[in-house]
């Protein structure tokens, strides 16, 4: 099966979700992104391994890295294998340097990628997951990002932007036109997280 690789695009607070946080990842060889929802703590870890911030004390993804060294173990790699129910699920890869044996480690998603980060592993995905819970854009839609990278500099408290987000429920009264509209309306604004709501209607809608 196909692994697609996948780089962290953005990283923001969640319009809907108090005290959750949108992790975007996008597809190095295509034309896709992938919105995670994940928590503040993670976020947080995810935000000071990408800025270069040292903490007071270690965070606890940085005690593991330390313990990791310390036993000379090594994550040679991490896939979201799976998602189900709006749940990412993700396998870290790590090899012992002392003996050569491989592991793999089952893991929140959100835990996995701020791993990655700190031992520069490379994030994968399967093309059934990008399918399904992938936003598509257009080339365009990519040459008009101001920065590749996207993090707020004021971790965890990213602000809000001062629109109001529409509910599922608006989603389900709106025609496949309107929705088509509001759904690039949101790449515009590179607002994945409606994206991803809207096109999981239009989705649900196409099935039935």
């Amino acid at each position: 099966m196909k692994k697609h690789k996948l780089d962290i695009f953005g990283l923001k607070s969640s319009q809907t979700q108090s005290g959750a946080y949108i992790l975007t990842l996008t597809e190095i060889d295509g034309l896709r992104r992938l919105p995670i929802v994940i928590g503040r703590i993670e976020a947080e870890a995810i935000a000071v391994e990408i800025e270069n911030i040292k903490p007071t004390r270690p965070l606890t993804h940085d005690l593991f890295r330390t313990f990791a060294n310390a036993f000379e173990i090594t994550i040679d790699e991490v896939i979201i294998y799976n998602y189900k129910e709006g749940i990412f699920f993700s396998m870290i890869y790590c090899t012992s340097k002392k003996d050569g044996s491989q592991h793999q480690i089952d893991s929140r998603t959100s835990d996995a990628i701020a791993l990655a980060v700190r031992f520069g592993a490379p994030i994968y995905t399967y093309d059934k997951i990008l399918s399904v819970a992938g936003i598509n854009l257009e080339q365009s839609d990519l040459d008009e990002d101001e920065q590749y990278l996207t993090v707020d500099q004021n971790m965890p408290k990213l602000s809000d932007r001062n629109t109001e987000n529409p509910s599922e429920n608006h989603y389900q009264g709106m025609d496949d036109e309107e929705l088509e509209n509001a759904l690039n309306t949101a790449l515009e604004d590179e607002d994945y997280e409606t994206a991803s709501k809207i096109r999981d209607e239009l989705t649900k809608r196409k099935n039935q």
